[in-house]
């Protein structure tokens, strides 16, 4: 398991660059901009091209053969590009520069976000995938706690220096995964014959839509969250700046230590019950928080949800992947981010607006509702195991 947690590294500085987006980027937007349906178009704005992108890339990197590997190369281009333009949010003069570099950053993002997931498949027996898949978690919720925490109090030193750092982070982290890992020698060896055209159509089946309309609706939630709890606590709470976007470390620490024992209790007992445990559990927590008016009954629920959120979250993926073929880990992993990238687009600024029209308590009750509907379509899915063994 070496590589997998060098892997993680990959999440690690994923996890920061993103953090440090969601917590602090609608800060810089409220300097120019009082809707907060405005604000959270404009933090999704960027989903728009990964829509695209990612889903494109992941398959193409299937069907990429180079010196370096299939994935490899996608890392080399787009890990240098994100810490350029992560680096150069702060430095932002007007909007237009700041919706700039926002786009300029995820852009690169989304050039190697779905290969570096793919590396995870690709070096790792299926049997293995959710252990996996909770140690790479657990390094990427190391990340977010680092941007909400750490990144919380350097912000409040100098706005840049937690982007600049998490700049750093990325080129280092590119260091170590080119150093360590090497496709061509740890790859599984079914992984590495040549990949047939892509076919997202022969993919869908109906197992799959169910639950990739399950992963869009728990990402309506989650993303809705994320991108707009720092005003909500600012404006709602009566929080700093810092306060705010430091209580989001709570539901990453919480998310972090469940990582491994969620990925462990998924491989013991299926990917599915697990998941059904942490959708109903968010949709209370997220009921909940409704009537929450103290900071630490806040935190508190926060901690709740980042360990439903983990048992979702680390075994979603090695779900998806397990409905298809091995030569096609990239293109379900292509599928996998487009779905999560559709609720990016359509979270924040739909949430946006209920906050405009009802007021910021609608944030909790409309992200208990997106996990309703979840619940729905995960019951839909049948059993991956014996769908994933007539497809190998």
């Amino acid at each position: 398991m070496r590589k997998t947690w060098l892997l993680g590294f990959g999440f690690f500085s994923i996890s920061i660059g993103w953090s440090l987006y969601n917590g602090f980027v609608p800060f810089f937007l409220n300097d120019y901009l009082e809707s907060t349906a405005l604000i959270g178009f404009l933090m999704t704005i960027d989903n728009y091209f990964a829509l695209f992108i990612q889903p494109y890339v992941g398959s193409l990197s299937d069907r990429t053969q180079t010196r370096f590997g299939r994935r490899m190369p996608y890392l080399l281009i787009g890990i240098p590009l994100a810490a350029l333009f992560i680096a150069l949010i702060p430095f932002h003069h007007n909007l237009f520069t700041l919706i700039l570099f926002m786009v300029g950053m995820n852009l690169s993002m989304a050039i190697f976000r779905s290969p570096t997931i793919a590396l995870m498949p690709d070096i790792t027996p299926e049997y293995q995938r959710t252990k996996a898949n909770g140690i790479i978690n657990f390094m990427g919720g190391l990340g977010a706690i680092l941007a909400f925490s750490v990144g919380a109090f350097l912000f409040n030193v100098h706005e840049s220096v937690p982007f600049l750092l998490a700049g750093m982070v990325l080129i280092v982290t590119l260091w170590v995964l080119f150093k360590n890992i090497k496709e061509n020698r740890d790859a599984l060896p079914v992984t590495m014959t040549t990949a047939p055209k892509t076919d997202y159509k022969g993919e869908l089946n109906s197992t799959t839509i169910f639950l990739l309309a399950a992963i869009f609706f728990w990402f309506v939630a989650i993303q809705g969250m994320e991108a707009l709890f720092t005003l909500y606590g600012v404006k709602e709470l009566g929080l700093s700046r810092s306060d705010s976007a430091f209580s989001l470390a709570f539901f990453s620490l919480s998310f972090v230590l469940s990582s491994i024992p969620s990925g462990f209790f998924g491989a013991k007992y299926g990917e599915k019950k697990v998941i059904l445990i942490g959708v109903i559990g968010l949709f209370f927590v997220f009921l909940f928080l409704n009537w929450v008016d103290s900071v630490f009954v806040l935190r508190f629920f926060l901690v709740a949800g980042g360990m439903f959120w983990a048992c979702i979250n680390i075994n979603a993926y090695p779900y998806v992947v397990s409905t298809g073929s091995e030569h096609r880990n990239g293109t379900r992993t292509g599928l996998y981010y487009l779905v999560s990238s559709l609720a990016a687009i359509v979270s924040p600024p739909v949430l946006g607006l209920l906050i405009d029209r009802f007021g910021f308590r609608m944030l909790f009750f409309a992200a208990a509702v997106s996990m309703l509907f979840a619940l729905a379509c995960i019951l839909k899915v049948k059993n991956l195991e014996s769908v994933s063994h007539s497809v190998h």
